[in-house]
């Protein structure tokens, strides 16, 4: 159901603002409230702001219906998941049965005229969010193939950050972004190829964990690169509630043989386990220096920078300034193509295809379509040097050669985790972003962490860490060595509770 027909709009206060999954929970072990209750109260809201944001592209027409039964289950006192009741949301490119999957592209949207995709099957991450009892209110805007840091080339329009609307929303998880935010939803699936967790993370005050490749089954999503960098991860108001879906989340899947790759690298006692508040005392931490990269930060940035240092060293952790310094990493990353690892987008793409309707190719879908992405003035122009129609030409039946995508994967994690070696590291800690987010109608936005972190394949955690002076957040990433999620928990945990420096966006009704 398109966003058209939503429930009457309340000008009263939302009840469930900033609300956790504990918190929400515990309201209806107690009695305050019914499932029925809480989802209407989120698809009003939904209703009052959706026409200013513009985070959904589909709204669930079954949810209502999924809160009853919920309901009537608890009432029953039968067994429910973790996620019992607990509205979430869904990023387009992920494949939730009965809604289209658009890739953000008019071609491929039948609200825009295009022809339409209709999976019959839940991707393996959202079978587990629906076997842990949430409630889909709907799935989120993107731009076209994913393949931009805003939502702007989307058919359904712009998504605008629910924190300040003249900057960019983060792509390419924008939506999902926005509706967590703007507490349309408490929790969303966002997804990565290149800083689309972490970006509109940063960008709108959230939690985001950009997960280890191969640790959440990415099978049923519109690929930029799934068999190398595509990854799908939590966005969330809280380091906990993140770490509670992750929990659900996580872990092997059969459907996907990435996901092998997980197995012994679960924590035995969960994610949510390592949620203490003195995880940071002891931890040598490593910080963004000129070995790491060669930008520079803004002034502004290196103050607050400079603040959250001094709380990580209030709270007992040890700083190593560069620990890069001297190991040649800034200067290896400059002969490394940015998009590196998108070699297999085509064998990817015709693999999604086929998941989706095992009679659909690349070829059929896109001569129904009357049009393709990858031209030069397409959705995909920004990955023209490894998308384009002379690749296209390839048997996309075929894995392309990635010898050279795995050898420089395998040279970053040998510095990285040598770099962690030589100054027994825990972690590492950067400004996620080298200046404040820039305006809505800028295609690119700077980070400190993506080509890095997305070749390698390593975990990062975004954190809220306070504002530019024009209102622009500005975030921590916290990061380390493969399957390290629950230590980066911890220590992100650790460091938002002391600081708790997200604040509840204040949204417009009227533009």
């Amino acid at each position: 159901m398109k966003k058209s027909s939503l429930l009457q709009a309340t000008k009263e206060g939302f009840r469930f603002e900033e609300i956790t999954v504990n918190e929400l929970l515990s309201g209806y072990e107690e009695g305050e409230y019914t499932t029925e209750e809480v989802v209407c109260s989120y698809l009003n809201r939904i209703e009052q702001y959706e026409h200013i944001y513009n985070a959904f592209t589909f709204i669930n027409p079954n949810a209502v219906e999924e809160a009853k039964e919920i309901d009537r289950m608890r009432e029953a006192g039968k067994e429910l998941g973790p996620l019992a009741g607990v509205p979430i949301v869904i990023k387009e490119a992920v494949d939730v049965a009965g809604f289209p999957s658009t890739f953000g592209w008019a071609p491929l949207s039948k609200e825009s005229g295009g022809i339409e995709l209709m999976p019959t099957k839940d991707a393996p991450i959202v079978t587990r969010l629906k076997e842990a009892g949430a409630i889909i209110l709907g799935k989120t805007n993107i731009p076209a193939f994913s393949c931009a840091y805003n939502a702007n080339s989307s058919w359904d329009g712009p998504t605008y950050n629910a924190v300040n609307m003249a900057i960019t929303p983060g792509g390419s998880s924008s939506g999902t972004a926005t509706a967590v935010s703007g507490n349309f939803a408490m929790l969303g699936v966002a997804e990565e190829t290149a800083g689309s967790i972490q970006v509109p993370a940063a960008a709108q005050s959230l939690v985001g964990i950009k997960t280890s490749f191969g640790l959440v089954p990415t099978l049923g999503v519109t690929p930029l690169a799934g068999s190398t960098r595509d990854v799908l991860g939590p966005h969330a108001r809280t380091v906990k509630d993140a770490a509670i879906m992750l929990d659900v989340i996580a872990g092997y899947s059969e459907e996907d043989v990435k996901t092998k790759a997980s197995i012994g690298n679960l924590p035995e006692r969960g994610y949510a386990n390592f949620l203490e508040d003195y995880s940071l005392e002891g931890k040598r931490i490593g910080l963004y220096g000129p070995g790491w990269r060669s930008e520079e930060l803004s002034k502004e940035t290196q103050e607050l920078y400079f603040t959250a240092i001094e709380e990580l060293k209030q709270q007992g952790a040890e700083v190593i300034a560069d620990p890069f310094a001297g190991t040649g990493f800034a200067a290896y990353m400059q002969t490394i193509p940015q998009f590196i690892g998108m070699e297999s987008f085509f064998y990817d793409l015709e693999n999604y295809l086929k998941n989706l309707d095992e009679t659909f190719s690349i070829k059929n879908v896109f001569q129904k379509a009357g049009n393709v992405p990858w031209t030069e003035d397409g959705p995909l122009a920004l990955v023209s040097d490894i998308i384009n129609a002379e690749t296209a030409k390839a048997d996309p039946s075929v894995l392309p050669n990635l010898t050279r995508f795995n050898e420089v994967k395998s040279e970053l994690l040998r510095i990285i985790h040598g770099v962690m070696e030589d100054h027994q590291l825990d972690g590492f800690v950067y400004p996620q972003m080298p200046k404040a987010m820039p305006s809505i109608r800028e295609d690119n936005v700077e980070s400190t962490t993506i080509s890095e972190i997305n070749i390698s394949g390593l975990p990062l955690i975004t954190v809220p860490a306070g504002y530019y002076e024009a209102g622009s957040p500005f975030a921590l990433a916290f990061f380390g060595k493969m399957w390290s999620e629950a230590e980066l928990i911890g220590m992100a945990y650790s460091y938002e509770q002391v600081t708790k420096l997200r604040g509840a966006p204040t949204l417009k009704e009227i533009l």
